[in-house]
């Protein structure tokens, strides 16, 4: 039973996290929006226009993946709190299903590492 609970603290601990990390990267995406707004005013010619455009794109389709991710990870917490005893086999199932968030949350954190960089890399060229 005491292994459970550490368990169960675990998978808490890691939504925990993640929340976190969403709601970092949705301030990072607040501040370069920011940013992308002082670029139009400097540099109003297409090439700049239709990059910047590009990045406005991005980070709409990254505020969206994070409401889902949000969505995912209030849901899980329900699960936890209606899980309570948990029997050995559904503690392995309910293991896979934190899995697959934990993946999905890995891929996002990767992409949006990876916009940030092209965006700081504009952001040296443009400003």
């Amino acid at each position: 039973m005491e292994s459970q609970l550490v368990f169960l603290s675990d998978l808490n601990f890691n939504l925990d996290v993640w929340k976190r990390e969403l709601k970092f990267q949705e301030s990072e995406m607040d501040y370069f929006e920011e940013k992308l707004e002082h670029v139009v005013m400097r540099n109003p010619g297409n090439e700049v226009l239709i990059q910047l455009e590009g990045f406005q794109n991005k980070i709409i389709r990254e505020r969206e993946v994070m409401g889902h991710l949000r969505h995912r990870i209030r849901m899980k917490r329900r699960e936890l709190a209606h899980q309570g005893q948990i029997e050995k086999n559904n503690e392995i199932q309910f293991h896979d299903k934190q899995v697959l968030l934990k993946d999905e949350m890995k891929t996002f954190v990767n992409m949006h590492y990876q916009l940030k960089e092209k965006m700081m890399d504009f952001f040296l060229k443009y400003l």
